[in-house]
This record gives C-alpha cells, sequence and structure tokens, in this order.
C-alpha cells in the first residue's frame, strides 16, 4: 500500500523493462494472463502550475524571497506578542504583495496552458473499429493507427506502417526538430507498405517491439512481427522507419503509422527541459541586500534591547511613578522578557526592509514590459508581427548579457538557397531574367543575348540535373506536359523537394535558364533542354558521405553512353581531375568563398563498355558483402571517381536575414560572445558563419570535429590550446561537432572551456538538441558564471531557451514551439540588437537604481526612529505616527520612483545602439555592485543623521511655534512635543528623498514632473486633512492639530530648507565635479546624446498611438529637409505650419 502511494505521488516510479510491446490497432491476446503496459497519454504540458498545486508551489517560490520570508516572520511575531505597532502594517502589505505576483505569474501559466490547449486539441484521424474516426491529437494511444495527410505534421511519434506509394516510402522535413530543411525519405516494410486502405489496414494482425523512449532524435531500434495466414513475419525497424512528431510530410499525399511513443514521451518532448523558475541576477542582489539590511536590523534591535537594560539598570528609570509595573510584569521571567523586548524592537525598526520593494519590481517589470511590444522598431511589417514578453521577471537581464547562443537555420537565415554564379570551362556566369550571362556583360549587350546553349553549358546543366537526390511534388509529375511549357521554352515553376538545399536551388536555377529536371520514371530521369524531352537511364548512385564529400550517378544517356556525373567541394574533385579549366576555376570558387557563397565543383567522365562492366561487377561485389562492406564501398568509390573532366563550379547563397552581419558585429562591440549551435553540417556552418560574420575571413578557424576516441580528441585539444597560446596575437574561431562535443565533455571539461575562451567566436555543429542545452549549462555554470542568452526558432532550440538566462524565440517558419518556449519573441534576428543594447540597457538602468533608492529611503527613514530611542530611554515609542508608517512607501514616496523606472532614459536610444561599447558599462551587475551599494547605504545613514540632529538643533528649544514666545498654556500640552518633532523630520524626509530622486532623473515627461512634485503636495494636503479633523472612528488622534501649529512657525518653513539643501548640496557638488574631471563613458555620451538629431529613435520607446503621431511630424520634417542642428530661430523661412510642426515635435 505505501509503495502504491509513493508511486502514485512520484517518488517512487514503478520498474520499467528496456523494452516496451505494442500491438497495433491494440489487438490484444485473448489469454487471460496478459496485462496491457501503461503508457503516457498523448498530452504536450510546457505550463508549469496546476489548478491543484498552483497555490502551494507559487506559495514556496515566493516564500524563497528572503525579504517575504522576513515579513512572515514579522507578521507571526505581532500576533503573538504585544508589539509597538499593529499586525496590519506588515500583514496587508505582505498579502498584497504576494497576491499581485500569484495573480501576474498564474496569468502568464493561464497563457502556456491555452497554448497547449491548442495543441493538444488539434483535429487527428485514426483508423478504429475498421473506419477512419476523427479526434482530438489528447486522444490518440499507443497502439494506435494513425492518418496523416500531405503538409501536415505529425501528431506522435509513428512506424511507418504505409503510404500513398507503391513502395511505401514517405517524405519529411524535420525543420522544427534539427533545424535542417532538407527532405528525409522513410520507408515502410514491405508487408505493411501494401496496405493502403483502411479496410486492408484493419485486417493487420502485427507486434511492435521496441527501446523505451529516450532522446537521441536519430536513434531507433525495434522489430515488427506479422501474422501472415499460419506463419509469422518478423523485420528490423530502424530510424527509417520512426516519424517524429513535429516533423511535416512533405511530397506525399497520405500515410498510415502506428503510434509508438505519445505525450511527453515522444523524443520532440524528451529535448524539452521542464520549465523551471528563473531568477535574474537583479534579483539575487536584492536578496544579498535584504540579508545584509537583515543583519543591521538585528544589531539595532540587540543593541537596543541591551542598552534599555542598562539604562533600567538605575532604579528610577527602571519604575518611574508614571509607570509602575503590575505584579505579573516583577515576576515574570527576565529572559523571556529580553526576548520579548528584543521582538519588540525588531518590530518597531522592521521598515528597513522594504517590502513594498517587491511590490514596485514586480510592476515595473509587468508595464515596463508593454514598451517592448510597443517599440515599433521591433515591429516586423511583412509578417505583421510585434516583439511578444512571455516572461516580464526577466527584463533587466537583458541588460546583463555576455554570451548568445544562437540556432543558424531560420535564425540566422532565411531558409532559402539561391543560386547567384557559376563557371563553366574557365569562364564565370551570372544569372540575369533567367538566362545565363558571362561575367562583364548584361542582358542587353549584343553577345549576351543567346537563344540556344553552348556545348559545355547544356552538359554543366545536365549534370546539375542528374546528380542530386531531389524529387517533384507528387501531384506535379502526372501533369508536366505542354501545358507546363512557356513561348520560350522554359518550363513553369515546379515544386522540388530535395535532401539538400543546395541542390534543390541549382536543380531550379538550371530549369530558369532552360535545362530541366522532369522527374523520375521507373529507372529513368527525365530532362527537358530547352523543351526538347531527353531520358537517362539511372544505373547506380554514389551516395554522399563525409569523407569523400562528394556524390555521383552513373547514367546512360540517349545514345547509349555510360557517364559519371560527380559533384562536391572543391578540396574532393579539384585533385581528382585531369582535365578541364582547373586552374581558372580554382580562382572562381575562391572568389565565390570570399563573397560568402556555398561552392560546389562539378565534373564528369566517359566509361567505355569494359570500364563499366568492371565497375558495375565490383559495386555489385561491395554492396552485397556482408563483412566490410562499409570499406569496400569506399575503395571502389575512389576507383570509380578518378580521371575526371571538369566542367565548372556554383556558387549557392544561403539568403540571410536582413543586417545579421551588423547585428554580430554590434554584439561583438558590446563584448558579449556569439556562439552559433545548429545541426547542420560542417561545411554548410562554416560557410554560413562567414557569410553572417560571425566567423571573419582574417580570422584563424579551428576545427574539432570527427573524432570516436577521448585520445584523439584531448590531444587534438591540447594542440589547438598551444596554438592559441603561440598565436595569441590574432584571433580564433572553433568549429567542433557533437560527436567530439561529447567527447570533450566527458574527461576535458577545462581543456575545452580554455580554449573555448580564448576564441573570438565558436561554432558547434551536427548538435542534437539536448547537446545544445548541455553547452548552454556548461557556460553558465562555469566558474565566471556569465549570463546567457539563447536564440532560436524551432523545437529543436527549446532545451537551450530553456536552459540559458533568457531564452528568445524566433516567429519563423518552424512552427512556434520555441516562442512557445521563450521569454521574449521578436520576428527577425536584427531586433535582437534593440532588444539588449537599448531596452535590456535602460531595463537595467532602471531597476538597478529603484532597488538602491528603496535601500536608501528607508534607511533614511528608520534610522531616525532608531536615533530617536535615545532620547525617550528605549521605551519602544515610536517617532511617527502610525498612519505615516504605512503610507510612506506606499503613497508618498512610491510614484516618483515608479515613474522613473518606467520611463528614464539616461542616454538617448541612438546613442546607446549607435555605440554598442556602451553595454560593458553595466556588465557584470556593475550598478549593483558593493561600492554602489556602500555609497546608497551611507548616503542613506547620513541623510538620516541630518534629518533627525538637523531638526533637533535648529527646532528642539524653539519658542516661536505659538507666536507668543510660550511654550506652554494652561491646560494644553506642550507644541513643541513628540508627534510635532517627529512630523518635521518626516516632513523633511519625505522632501529630500523625493528631491533625490529628481536628481536621479535624466528624461522628464509631464508624467515626471507630476507624480515628483504631486507626491510632495499630497503629502502636504493629506497631512492637513488628516490632522484638521476629529476622526470618530479612531481610538487616540494624537496628530490633532499638530501639522498645522507645525507650518505656522516661519522657523520651520526655514528648518525645513536648511536641511534639504545640506543633505542635497554634497551629492550635487560630486556629480558635478565627477562629470567634469573624471566623467564616464556613459556620462561623455549623456553630453552627446544632446546634441543628437531629432530622429525616428526619439519615439522608439513610446506607446503606439503617440509613436504614429510623431511618425507622421518626422516624415514631414524630412520633406522639409529639416537640419540636424536644427532650433526654432532657424526655421524663420518656413511656413507656419511648418514652424508649427517643428516646435510640437521639438517639445516633445
Amino acid at each position: 500500500m505505501l509503495r502504491w502511494i509513493r508511486q502514485q505521488l512520484g517518488f517512487d516510479p514503478p520498474h520499467q523493462s528496456d523494452t516496451r510491446t505494442i500491438y497495433i490497432a491494440n489487438r490484444f491476446p485473448q489469454n487471460g494472463h496478459y496485462i496491457p503496459q501503461k503508457f503516457a497519454e498523448n498530452r504536450i504540458i510546457s505550463s508549469k502550475y496546476t489548478v491543484w498545486n498552483f497555490i502551494p508551489k507559487n506559495l514556496f517560490e515566493q516564500f524563497r524571497r528572503v525579504a517575504n520570508f522576513y515579513f512572515l516572520i514579522i507578521f507571526l511575531v505581532q500576533l503573538m506578542i504585544d508589539t509597538p505597532t499593529s499586525p496590519i502594517t506588515s500583514g496587508l502589505p505582505l498579502f498584497f504583495v504576494i497576491t499581485v505576483t500569484a495573480i501576474k505569474q498564474g496569468y502568464e501559466d493561464w497563457l502556456r496552458h491555452k497554448a497547449d490547449n491548442e495543441v493538444n486539441g488539434a483535429p487527428v484521424y485514426v483508423v478504429r473499429s475498421g473506419g477512419l474516426v476523427k479526434t482530438r491529437s489528447k486522444n490518440i494511444r499507443v497502439g494506435d493507427i494513425v492518418r496523416v495527410a500531405k503538409d501536415e505534421t505529425f501528431p506522435v511519434d509513428l512506424v511507418l506502417l504505409s503510404s500513398d506509394r507503391v513502395d511505401g516510402s514517405c517524405h519529411v522535413t524535420t525543420a522544427s526538430l534539427d533545424g535542417e530543411t532538407n527532405l528525409k525519405t522513410h520507408v515502410a516494410v514491405p508487408e505493411t507498405a501494401v496496405l493502403q486502405s483502411v479496410a486492408n489496414l484493419d485486417t493487420l494482425v502485427a507486434v511492435i517491439e521496441c527501446q523505451q523512449p529516450e532522446a537521441d532524435l536519430y536513434r531507433f531500434v525495434g522489430r515488427i512481427t506479422i501474422s501472415h495466414q499460419i506463419e509469422e513475419i518478423v523485420r528490423p525497424l530502424g530510424p527509417e522507419s520512426l516519424l517524429l512528431r513535429g516533423a511535416r510530410l512533405k511530397n506525399t499525399k497520405e500515410i498510415f503509422g502506428v503510434a509508438v511513443y505519445t505525450g511527453m514521451e515522444t523524443k520532440m518532448a524528451l529535448n524539452y527541459k521542464s520549465k523551471s523558475q528563473k531568477r535574474s541576477a537583479v534579483e539575487k542582489s536584492m536578496n544579498s541586500f535584504l540579508i545584509i539590511y537583515l543583519i543591521i536590523l538585528l544589531f539595532e534591535a540587540v543593541l537596543s534591547t541591551i542598552l534599555k537594560y542598562a539604562w533600567q539598570a538605575e532604579e528610577k528609570w527602571d519604575e518611574p511613578w508614571y509607570d509602575q509595573k503590575t505584579e505579573h510584569e516583577r515576576n515574570s521571567s527576565k529572559i523571556l522578557r529580553f526576548i520579548s523586548d528584543f521582538l519588540a524592537f525588531l518590530v518597531l525598526y522592521n521598515f528597513i526592509i522594504p517590502i513594498s520593494l517587491y511590490v514596485t519590481v514586480e510592476m515595473q517589470k509587468f508595464l515596463g514590459s508593454f514598451f517592448i511590444g510597443w517599440d515599433l522598431d521591433l515591429y516586423h511589417e511583412e509578417t505583421n508581427q510585434r516583439a511578444q514578453v512571455n516572461t516580464s521577471d526577466l527584463n533587466e537581464e537583458l541588460g546583463q548579457v555576455e554570451y548568445v547562443f544562437t540556432d543558424k537555420t531560420g535564425t540566422l537565415t532565411e531558409n532559402e538557397m539561391q543560386f547567384r554564379e557559376c563557371s563553366i570551362n574557365g569562364i564565370k556566369y551570372q544569372e540575369i531574367n533567367g538566362k545565363l550571362v558571362p561575367e562583364g556583360l548584361t542582358e542587353d549587350s549584343p553577345d549576351g543575348i543567346r537563344l540556344s546553349l553552348m556545348k559545355e553549358e547544356e552538359l554543366f546543366l545536365k549534370a546539375v540535373c542528374l546528380c542530386h537526390t531531389v524529387h517533384i511534388s507528387a501531384d506535379q509529375t502526372d501533369g508536366i506536359g505542354d501545358g507546363h511549357w512557356r513561348a520560350n521554352g522554359i518550363v513553369s515553376q515546379l515544386e522540388y523537394y530535395a535532401s539538400s538545399p543546395d541542390e534543390k536551388a541549382l536543380v531550379e536555377a538550371a530549369s530558369r535558364v532552360g535545362v530541366v529536371f522532369t522527374g523520375t520514371n521507373g529507372e529513368g530521369m527525365e530532362v527537358k533542354s530547352l523543351g526538347k524531352p531527353e531520358r537517362f537511364k539511372l544505373l547506380h548512385v554514389l551516395e554522399f558521405d563525409p569523407n569523400r564529400r562528394r556524390m555521383s550517378v552513373i547514367v546512360e544517356s540517349p545514345s547509349g553512353e555510360k557517364l559519371l556525373f560527380t559533384k562536391g567541394a572543391e578540396s574532393s574533385i579539384l585533385p581528382h581531375s585531369r582535365g578541364g579549366e582547373i586552374d581558372k576555376t580554382r580562382i572562381h570558387v575562391d572568389e565565390f568563398a570570399l563573397k560568402g557563397l556555398r561552392t560546389l565543383c562539378v565534373a564528369y567522365r566517359r566509361f567505355t563498355a569494359e570500364e563499366y562492366q568492371e565497375i558495375d561487377r565490383r559495386l555489385h561485389e561491395a554492396r552485397t558483402a556482408l563483412q566490410q562492406r562499409e570499406e569496400r564501398l569506399a575503395d571502389v568509390f575512389n576507383f570509380i571517381e578518378k580521371d575526371l573532366e571538369l566542367l565548372g563550379a556554383t556558387g549557392v547563397e544561403d539568403k540571410l536575414q536582413d543586417k545579421v552581419q551588423e547585428t554580430i558585429e554590434a554584439l561583438r562591440l558590446a563584448g558579449i560572445k556569439v556562439w552559433v549551435l545548429t545541426g547542420d553540417k560542417h561545411e554548410t556552418a562554416v560557410s554560413v558563419s562567414l557569410s553572417c560574420g560571425h566567423f571573419h575571413r582574417t580570422m584563424n578557424i579551428l576545427e574539432l570535429v570527427q573524432h570516436k576516441s577521448d585520445s584523439t580528441c584531448a590531444e587534438q585539444l591540447r594542440q589547438l590550446a598551444r596554438r592559441i597560446k603561440d598565436d595569441h596575437v590574432i584571433q580564433h574561431g572553433l568549429v567542433v561537432d557533437g560527436t567530439s562535443l561529447s567527447l570533450a565533455l566527458r574527461e576535458h571539461e577545462k581543456l575545452f572551456m580554455e580554449v573555448c575562451r580564448n576564441c573570438s567566436a565558436v561554432l558547434c555543429c551536427r548538435m542534437a538538441p539536448l547537446q545544445k542545452a548541455k553547452v548552454v549549462r556548461l557556460l553558465k555554470t562555469s566558474p565566471e558564471k556569465p549570463i546567457t542568452l539563447a536564440i532560436g526558432d524551432g523545437a529543436n532550440d527549446v532545451s537551450m531557451i530553456q536552459e540559458a538566462h533568457v531564452g528568445i524565440g524566433i516567429m519563423g517558419k518552424e512552427g512556434r514551439q520555441a516562442v512557445r518556449n521563450s521569454d521574449y519573441a521578436i520576428a527577425r534576428f536584427k531586433f535582437l540588437s534593440k532588444l539588449l543594447l537599448v531596452h535590456g540597457h535602460f531595463y537595467y538602468i532602471r531597476i538597478a537604481t529603484l532597488v538602491q533608492y528603496f535601500f536608501y529611503k528607508n534607511v533614511c527613514f528608520i534610522t531616525p526612529q532608531f536615533l530617536y530611542q535615545f532620547f525617550c530611554l528605549f521605551s519602544q515609542q515610536t517617532l511617527y505616527d502610525s498612519v505615516y508608517l504605512t503610507l510612506y512607501n506606499i503613497s508618498f514616496t512610491s510614484l516618483p520612483i515608479l515613474m522613473y523606472s518606467l520611463f528614464e532614459q539616461h542616454v538617448h536610444p541612438h546613442v546607446l545602439q549607435s555605440k554598442p561599447t556602451l553595454y560593458r558599462d553595466i556588465r557584470k551587475n556593475a550598478l549593483l555592485g558593493f561600492k554602489p551599494f556602500l555609497y546608497w547605504t551611507i548616503l542613506g545613514f547620513s541623510h538620516a543623521f541630518v534629518f533627525f540632529y538637523g531638526s533637533y538643533l535648529l527646532m528642539g528649544e524653539d519658542t516661536s511655534l505659538l507666536g507668543n514666545g510660550q511654550i506652554l498654556k494652561p491646560n494644553r500640552q506642550m507644541m513643541f512635543g513628540n508627534w510635532t518633532f517627529g512630523t518635521l523630520v518626516f516632513t523633511v524626509m519625505v522632501i529630500t528623498v523625493t528631491v533625490k530622486m529628481a536628481l536621479e532623473t535624466h528624461f522628464w515627461t509631464w508624467i515626471n514632473h507630476f507624480v515628483t512634485w504631486g507626491s510632495i503636495v499630497f503629502y502636504f494636503l493629506f497631512s492637513l486633512f488628516y490632522g484638521g479633523i476629529i476622526w470618530p472612528f479612531l481610538h487616540t488622534q494624537d496628530m490633532y492639530f499638530v501639522f498645522v501649529q507645525l507650518l505656522s512657525s516661519g522657523s520651520v518653513w526655514f528648518a525645513i530648507i536648511i536641511i534639504v539643501v545640506t543633505c542635497l548640496f554634497l551629492d550635487v557638488v560630486k556629480k558635478v565635479l565627477c562629470r567634469h574631471l573624471q566623467p564616464t563613458s556613459t556620462e561623455k555620451a549623456q553630453m552627446y546624446s544632446n546634441r543628437v538629431a531629432l530622429s525616428d529613435e526619439f519615439i522608439a520607446l513610446q506607446p503606439l498611438s503617440r509613436a504614429r503621431n510623431q511618425l507622421s511630424r518626422i516624415s514631414l520634417l524630412r520633406q522639409v529637409q529639416v537640419s540636424t542642428a536644427w532650433t526654432p530661430c532657424a526655421a524663420s523661412q518656413m511656413g507656419k505650419q511648418h514652424v508649427h510642426l517643428l516646435e510640437e515635435c521639438w517639445n516633445d
């Protein structure tokens, strides 16, 4: 029973075998001994809370905060003992903080639940009871036969049973899983491939045995046992039979598959990390500061308690005539009295810990996050998408990033390949309007107009059209005929699918210039050259492998000639070529590479009948060998691919997103290191890194690839470390693949990290999703503890997005998984620059000042309370009225700092973007370090001493309060007593801390003016109103007429002015001297920003309504060509309407 309970709670999961047995269509054995295995439901869960665990889990996370836990203790103490203040003073703010935070986090998690429900509720079709039944994705069970149509994503991990093709094959793209947009072919076993109808599938009796779920996308081991009449047929199952959840069906009308892994057991879900609570560096600093102030609080409470008993050692102070003790008090334990007094002092001074800090921070983060969505510079007009904030808790972390980990496909690139140039027989060509034009000529020049192709050009284009693994959409292959041809003989656009994006771009380019691949028919490949059809018989395919770095096909031409066409990297083609323009082609390839193009060389070879017979015999022997098949095939391939005739080379561009290179360069200037983590091939990844500026042409590229053992990997790492040490002057870039990375992290983590830290840029290729997360965790947990950011657009990026301190999703073409699991979402990679350099900078400056200012004003608030105890025999008498105690942080001083933390722009946004180096000034939590903290704390204590002793010295013996020189009147209390003195100190304090906030403000709006000066006015009006009326519901009214009497004295006004000026004068002098004698780079930028011209950047952080108005004004300003140094007087020659608009814009 106990074990069952533990299993239900998840502490003791039931034992699982290494394999699972799946009965297709859930046709279980009819004997009574079989117990069905239990499998996960097909639900995807990215949310953090449920209805049942929200309250306990959320409360646990909130009470991890030092301030919340501290005020809970204080509240309980106030409930248990007699304290100077009411429990409401601590309990009400605590309840408010906990409630507001819970509502905010609950709303954000509700959005995740909503997104999950959309996925789980998607309609699907399953085969049940002999028919096709429509149901929801969440209702799919392991063993169900599922039908998926073209362009749909797979709702579960399926083993392919059949497709609309006779051979049972289908094509899928896995872009959202591993980032690759190329087509992958999957095949069904022959016995099930023939079952293409629901009726036939309903007769299938089979069992699948396979491994338990694991995260590796490329591994699957299983077997299927098919009961056919009286015999059982067993077939092996591998990765080629498994269709993964999240992949998309292409070039196939429909498939049927059996569900083997569902819900959170699918490979896509296993590559997700569980959603954990991310905490910013600022929040950790806040907790550290709170602990320091808690120590100060305990010190003050202990000191006050000790001094109280030291003072009461004298009999006259222990029991004065006006405060006689009861018999119970005289007989009570001294230890209990000491503890009770200590707790009472603790409650009296507890306001030094600002619980309202967390409320203000939560409001600042929540309201401030709207500015990201409102920013027109982060709006992508083509897709109508604006920046999105999923978690506002990390706004300030955007200003602390030191490492950016980015995906390649769909994040840096557009997922589009474009043919740019080629070299044929030593001549460079460009494609212009569907024609190949030699370099230096244009389409309009006489030599550029040609109605036919030269022999070398046609052979080159035929090689491109035949040497590939391209497929044509199934619904187009049947209809290719005369109707698809234009008048000029060029075929209209066909939909090609390819295992390589380069191949697709090349075949499409060839079709545009007149040589069109029109599909395969049995063993034949059909090509039309300027409308003339030709059929080539496909004899052999020599598949691509990373060692040869080339692929080949052997075909028979219509004339019966045996030809070998091969293409690959120049390093694998040129050394095997003996004819053609080799030297010229090599120069052209280098020129293409310098432009950032992906290059391939193309060659061919003719075989005699005897040569082909020998080749055919050798290939057959190698392919049917049971031992050392791979080595034999490699030998035969090398024998075939020699003595080549070079035809030329191609240059294809992997189209980058706009301004990727500028963005990476800006991040590099800001001191941020960029790592590219991709699932793509080594060559593809390096090429894109070069074209996007991640790798420079002058950079020394180091490689750690294709290592199979620890020893070779370690030796290579040591060699790389030595090379970096020897060539420390130049910049280095590192390329590492997934296999070598696993070996490096196993036993050589420190050495690997040393190499990485000394490299300016790192590229990791062939990365599985969890490997990406491991790399992020490696940097995140290194001794330097850098702040990391991960950005990607596919499901394969979710793990690293969740692992990094800040996760950003790209709203791309690979689904919404990354966006749903990210903290922020943007439409394009180029927006990352402003998100970090401007928004991140502003958010960090604002919240750092907010935190320091809160502690400063609370030190100012509570220190006079501590000093006052020396004048009241440590009797725990409060200096301030209880209403003032409650409203100080809530009303009198809260709004100015909140508005500052929302609108402050200490440097113009344009300057922050144009000078990325300013980002370095705030790295490593610079504004919340020990020195700034010490400065603000000392400032708070010094101001508190001036408040208290300034009021005491200036007004302690003043006799002008009554106007007639008398301090006492018959039947009246002394006017300058406890409440008058405390109110004077409080008044000076409210004015000083508010004006101090005004001195810190650089960017003034009408809202800032309203709340800053309005807070002081509100304090005076409230005090007059509160003290001018006798309130019937109050038991005591100590403040009645005190404030009115206080302000009736001219000496009080003089004292207020003197004390405020004394407090702030030194602070102002310090700022002026530092700014002029030793200005920081930020202060220099502030002076520069005052001269920044009026531009679109000025309105970048404004709400949309105001931004649109200002954009229309800006456009008019540009029409009248306003000078960058415009002033109102310079507009004297302009029309009145223009001048009015200019003045409006200038004033805004």
